[in-house]
């Protein structure tokens, strides 16, 4: 997939979530603010309650996207016959849309209205989410290949080489200029300053600061400013591999503890959902079947 075909797909995706979140909230924002006790006279309440013929489609279809979602990804990682079946990347990011959107389905499913035992599900559903956003972060702070495989240290190194290759030989900077920026992309010394959010601002902070000298570096040779341009995407790009470099072991260390953390939710979530699926079922809500 090119670079523009991989964009559309997450604008695709995105947009999806989005528009589908504004629509539910347009049609049912009155019937939703409307007192639980008063709710039975509204004129929507057949079909918006979580019994009714819209809160009850909403509720299927999306339990059923977030069972797709987990074990379509379960399954592309772990059975040998799903290995070879698309790229992992573009599954991790089709799961986050499954698992984005499937949850905002079953809360307008609720209408808002949590009890019981269900409610441990919807809870362990919103934990699932919002530890699966910081999932997401932790994960695209390792450096990988584009089939989501983790770089090897040697790897790297090799993206390094090219990296000051590409500079020096296509675009004939000084190579004064290349000794200065490989000290500055190497400084770690954020690293020891405050807590992670704070090492993360500085960390940015440095980085711009890198950049901006950069630039006027450049400009006191025979430059365009085209090329000024490119070789400041180029270096960010390396800049942020920098950074992942460095955090690598805090963030593999990070990813196994949140692996510990979101996998027994999203468990509870699923048998609590199934148990609730078959209760209703069994007392005859059964929406269109």
């Amino acid at each position: 997939m090119s670079k523009l075909a991989h964009r559309l797909y997450i604008f695709t995706l995105s947009a999806i979530t989005i528009i589908v979140f504004l629509l539910l909230a347009f049609y049912g924002a009155n019937y939703y603010f409307t007192d639980i006790q008063e709710r039975f006279f509204h004129t929507q309440n057949d079909l918006l309650k979580p019994s009714g013929f819209i809160g009850h489609g909403l509720g299927i279809i999306g339990s059923s996207l977030i069972v797709i979602g987990v074990f379509g990804y379960m399954a592309r990682k772990r059975m040998r016959m799903f290995l070879r079946l698309g790229v992992l990347k573009y599954w991790l990011e089709f799961h986050i849309f499954l698992c984005t959107l499937g949850p905002i389905l079953i809360l307008f499913h609720t209408a808002f209205k949590f009890g019981g035992i269900v409610s441990v599900s919807f809870w362990s559903m919103i934990i699932v989410v919002v530890s699966g956003v910081i999932g997401r972060f932790i994960y695209i702070q390792i450096p990988r290949t584009i089939e989501g495989r983790e770089m090897s240290l040697n790897e790297l190194s090799n993206m390094k080489i090219n990296f000051y290759a590409e500079l020096e030989k296509k675009y004939r900077i000084d190579t004064e200029i290349l000794d200065w920026l490989n000290i500055s992309i190497l400084d770690q010394s954020y690293l020891h300053k405050g807590n992670l959010l704070v090492k993360i601002f500085n960390r940015i902070k440095f980085e711009n600061r890198v950049l901006k000298q950069l630039k006027q570096k450049l400009k006191t040779q025979d430059i365009s400013r085209n090329n000024i341009s490119k070789i400041s995407r180029i270096v960010k790009r390396e800049i942020i591999l920098a950074r992942r470099i460095a955090w690598l072991s805090t963030m593999q260390n990070y990813l196994r503890y949140w692996h510990v953390a979101h996998l027994p939710f999203a468990l509870i979530m699923l048998v609590i959902m199934i148990v609730h699926v078959v209760v209703a079922a069994v007392f005859g809500y059964k929406w269109i079947f």
